[in-house]
């Protein structure tokens, strides 16, 4: 219950899925931080150059700065925490029984950085037994991270600010009328076939964006959103998004509403309009809960 009375979402609740000791986790989180210094110049030494690119057998694309970034993570956490396990896009899992098990994404947003668009990442998660306790995203392109830890919030720091550190909660919004829906692609939406209130709630709300990928999540944490929904991404595209948006007081879950990342399904909300929003979505119609 959190302090507003709202059962399934805010801080506290977001904090009573901590494992272990906050300080542990928030190491992780920092340790993190550090990695992405190495992540982030190798992004760039790549980004907007000439790319070899490999067409992956489920069509999407690779590059030799996704598998570098990968390998380089795979390495540090191996040398800096050695019973941990790894969930990778690339390499796939390693230790995949361990407690503690990182996420791993080298670079969200691939095709755009194969374009030179800068809204790309890498993504990284710690979990413990199930539960994600430390998050963090690197965009080196526009010079912003964010990140997070369970119990101690969500934050981002940018070159516009100096790269001091400012905290980042959902938005209060409360009316349809009012939200911003966010997605990565409208007709891969509708063409999934499991949202078929798509068009309906894009008819009732204030505005509608296509922002994709991990850029979307970091708008709802940061209040410039109400929702960010995709129809089909992996545990790595939405681990390290979830603990950010949980811990910035919002809600995420699959489309039937179950808490999870890997279930292929994916919707994060300021948390006030997350169930109204979904009974939309799923068919069921505003109000139904």
């Amino acid at each position: 219950m959190t302090s507003g009375g709202d059962p399934g979402f805010g801080p506290e609740w977001s904090a009573s899925f901590l494992r272990g000791s906050s300080d542990e986790v928030r190491g992780w989180m920092e340790t993190a931080l550090t990695w992405c210094d190495a992540t982030d110049r190798i992004a760039l030494e790549h980004y907007r150059r000439d790319l070899q690119l490999e067409q992956k057998p489920d069509t999407t694309f690779v590059t030799v700065a996704d598998r570098s970034i990968e390998t380089l993570i795979r390495e540090r956490i191996a040398a800096q925490f050695p019973g941990h396990g790894v969930v990778g896009e690339e390499y796939g899992t390693d230790a995949g029984d361990a407690s503690v098990r990182w996420y791993v994404d080298p670079i969200d947003g691939t095709h755009n950085f194969i374009r030179g668009i800068p809204i790309f990442g890498t993504l990284l998660a710690a979990e413990r037994d199930g539960e994600l306790q430390a998050s963090v995203i690197s965009a080196p392109a526009v010079g912003q991270r964010w990140y997070g830890w369970r119990g101690g919030g969500a934050w981002t720091t940018s070159a516009l600010d100096g790269g001091a550190a400012r905290r980042i909660s959902v938005s209060r919004i409360a009316s349809i009328a009012d939200a911003q829906v966010l997605f990565a692609s409208a007709g891969e939406v509708e063409r999934s076939g499991l949202v078929p209130g798509f068009p309906a709630l894009l008819e009732k709300v204030w505005r509608e964006r296509a922002f994709g990928d991990f850029w979307g999540y970091t708008l709802v944490a940061d209040g410039a959103a109400e929702l960010m929904v995709e129809p089909d991404l992996w545990p790595w595209d939405a681990a390290a998004p979830m603990l950010l948006v949980e811990e910035a007081g919002g809600r995420a879950t699959d489309f039937e509403g179950v808490r999870s990342v890997l279930n292929r399904t994916f919707l994060a909300t300021n948390g006030i309009l997350h169930d109204t929003i979904r009974s939309i979505l799923i068919g069921r119609g505003e109000g139904d809960r």
